[in-house]
């Protein structure tokens, strides 16, 4: 993603005072903004003003946002990041496994929508594409399946590995119990989320300085695991 020009994010709520607050805070942090208060108002810019990033409300008037992700990802990878006032698990794991990229809840603090933001910008610039993944002392060399902490080479199982690799991939981005289970494991593995705690247990006992206070695998509780 070219980043000369500003990031141009795009706000679909229908709350004028969300808008407001939104529009001075990211704009004040160099952002570019523009506005939608409809599903279908909120298709048409993505389309025309191509943003960066697509800041979305679940209850929106005309059609559930969850329409609006569905239409979305059919032909775009735009990070979503769903800004709703439900705050039920159920809700955010189905917005998750939409295609959404990362759930905030109402209220929020404007300190963490920007980090979100800021992960999300990071895995959008091609984190994805790059053989060699850096966070901080870990990196992950995914041409020659290699995961060091501070230089040192950790010894990993396949499974153990693909699930850093998964992670590290979509850096930042939550990845929900169900995908990591299919994507590791297989279809059939999906609701057998004990076999990915013991996994995470293990994995951050490897590459973790402190294990009960992981800098690195962050845990979103009954939803699923993301990777910073």
């Amino acid at each position: 993603m070219c980043m000369k020009n500003k990031v141009r994010i795009l706000v679909v709520d229908d709350e004028v005072q969300i808008l407001k607050l939104l529009g001075v805070t990211l704009t004040s942090h160099g952002f570019e903004v523009a506005e939608a208060t409809t599903g279908q108002e909120a298709l048409g810019l993505v389309g025309s003003y191509k943003p960066d990033i697509v800041i979305l409300d679940l209850g929106l008037p005309d059609m559930d946002g969850l329409e609006v992700i569905n239409r979305l990802r059919e032909w775009t990878k735009t990070p979503i990041i769903i800004l709703s006032a439900r705050q039920q698990e159920n809700d955010k794991i189905i917005a998750l496994d939409a295609g959404a990229d990362d759930y905030l809840t109402k209220p929020f603090g404007t300190g963490e929508l920007l980090a979100r933001i800021r992960a999300a910008l990071r895995h959008m610039a091609g984190v994805e594409n790059e053989p060699v993944l850096k966070f901080d002392d870990l990196v992950i060399d995914l041409a020659h399946r290699r995961v060091t902490v501070k230089e040192k080479e950790l010894k990993l199982s396949p499974t153990e590995y693909d699930l850093v690799k998964n992670l590290a991939i979509c850096a930042g981005k939550v990845l929900t119990h169900k995908y990591l289970l299919r994507t590791v494991w297989g279809p059939s593995y999906e609701n057998d989320v004990h076999y990915l705690r013991v996994y995470m247990g293990q994995l951050r006992r490897k590459l973790e300085a402190d294990p009960s206070r992981p800098r690195h695998i962050i845990t979103e509780p009954g939803i699923g695991y993301r990777l910073l």
